[in-house]
């Protein structure tokens, strides 16, 4: 039964999360701000096992500044196979300031589609990587249990 529990599930290692997480660009950060838990949509890239994030002055970057814990989570629906997946880091968002660093990270391959100048770069430093890949329900019903 290739490591599938009863409900169609198997949990990823943080290779495959990373892997997973590799192929995507639009993700979701999650955070408690004044009013209350928020969850926006962000660009992102990889960089050394951590999400790279660009943003204008605002929330984002008056959390990353504070090192403000956050969560990140992405996922896909994979419909050839009949899957999906999920990958949800916990962690602390920090604001990038060293110069050189910036450079370096400003020539990823990473293109808000917001508006706007988005000039500060914000790492997630993962504290917990999980993920799972899903098997959909209607694949899952007709995995071995016969007519």
């Amino acid at each position: 039964m290739n490591g599938l529990d009863e409900a169609g599930e198997v949990e990823l290692s943080k290779r495959q999360c990373f892997e997973l997480l590799g192929g995507q660009q639009l993700g979701r950060l999650a955070f408690v701000d004044d009013r209350g838990p928020i969850v926006l949509p962000v660009n992102f890239v990889l960089d050394n096992y951590m999400v790279i994030i660009r943003t204008d002055e605002g929330t984002k970057l008056t959390l990353a500044r504070h090192g403000g814990r956050v969560a990140f989570e992405a996922d896909a629906i994979d419909a050839a196979t009949g899957s999906a997946w999920s990958v949800l880091i916990r962690g602390e968002a920090i604001e990038v300031t060293d110069g050189l660093e910036v450079d370096r990270l400003s020539k990823l391959p990473l293109r808000p589609w917001a508006p706007g100048r988005k000039g500060h770069v914000v790492r997630i430093l993962p504290a917990a990587v999980t993920g799972r890949r899903i098997l959909l329900p209607d694949v899952a019903d007709n995995q071995g249990n016969g007519p």
